[in-house]
């Protein structure tokens, strides 16, 4: 059964927005950096409802919060190649990226201890033993125009003649990329998602299916959404659903579905930057992640919260949703995003 977040208004955005600035930061934390930045490294996209909760940390603390948006990989490579002297001290990124951070021995494991929240999020939303722990759970679906479409019942649709040249999806290089792969595998072999995730050659045959469908292949989500608004795409296929709801509340003429066949889980995943500056602030910034922010976090992106003492919001879509196995995924991506960079050119 698939499900639309029709709920959400400007309204609500602006509400939960509203709402943050009643937000306490740690009382230990008060006034603590006052003179002092700290750089957080996530995804532009993070901007739709860190915006709002960032001014509360800076006002609470005195410390300044500089946001550096950009892909989970880049944020990889930043913390990699600045390994000797790292600029960030907190680092938002996605858990297939997270895992070859830990390889590379750049992030610093989290402990109750620093982080009282840490100690009431659900279970496997803390992983390797505290190297990082997820701070909200997203979905992937369907973003579609509401001018040219009413409904995307399933994601075997997409395939339909109807889709020629209309259709909009992530490049492999980008995280959500993996769940057009994944529903791919599904639908070339009939397997559930859970077993489908493990045949990354049926996968491409059914995607090189899709390209006559293909208006673009995104790297850049901005210029996805912008073919979308304008009609110029008639849908978004996994997408993440904070996004289109971030572009729905500004008035955008988009929405979101939950197809019938699921979606996948983008546990979102925050981290301590190893020997970044200012640590105690940083793990300030982490316990309002994971405890205090989590409802105003959740409502902003109608997203799961992964503290267990907070309710999910009521209009988060329903359905079927599968969490990856993202080691495996961590282990072949590179190799998938080379060839996906050979075969799906269009």
């Amino acid at each position: 059964m698939h499900s639309t977040a029709n709920g959400l208004n400007r309204r609500g955005f602006a509400l939960a927005a509203a709402a943050a600035g009643s937000l306490l930061v740690p009382a230990w934390a008060h006034a603590q950096g006052k003179g002092k930045e700290i750089v957080v490294g996530g995804a532009g996209s993070h901007k739709a409802f860190l915006d709002p909760l960032i001014p509360v940390f800076e006002k609470q603390t005195g410390c300044k919060v500089l946001f550096d948006g950009t892909r989970s990989l880049v944020n990889l490579e930043k913390m990699v190649s600045n390994k000797s002297k790292p600029y960030m001290s907190v680092v938002l990124m996605d858990d297939p990226v997270m895992i070859p951070a830990v390889k590379e021995g750049v992030l610093d494991k989290l402990s109750a201890a620093d982080i009282p929240s840490l100690s009431k999020l659900k279970a496997g939303t803390v992983h390797m033993d505290g190297m990082w722990a997820n701070y909200m759970q997203s979905m992937t679906g369907v973003a579609f125009n509401t001018a040219r479409l009413k409904q995307v019942p399933s994601y075997a649709a997409l395939w339909e003649p109807g889709y020629k040249g209309k259709l909009v999806i992530p490049s492999l290089q980008n995280t959500e990329g993996l769940s057009m792969f994944l529903v791919a595998a599904m639908l070339e072999t009939g397997k559930p998602l859970q077993e489908a995730q493990y045949q990354p050659d049926a996968a491409f045959r059914k995607l090189k299916a899709l390209k006559p469908n293909l208006l673009t292949v995104y790297t850049q989500l901005p210029q996805a959404l912008n073919l979308l608004e304008q009609g110029e795409a008639t849908a978004i296929a996994g997408m993440i659903g904070y996004n289109a709801f971030d572009r729905k509340s500004k008035g955008a003429p988009i929405d979101f579905v939950l197809p019938k066949e699921g979606g996948m889980s983008m546990p979102n995943g925050i981290a301590k930057v190893k020997n970044g500056p200012e640590p105690a602030l940083a793990n300030a910034f982490i316990e309002c992640m994971l405890g205090a922010w989590q409802k105003q976090i959740a409502d902003i992106s109608l997203a799961l919260p992964t503290n267990a003492s907070v309710t999910p919001p009521a209009d988060v879509p329903r359905g079927t949703i599968l969490m990856p196995d993202w080691a495996y995924i961590a282990e072949n991506r590179k190799s998938w995003v080379e060839r996906w960079d050979r075969e799906m050119a269009i």
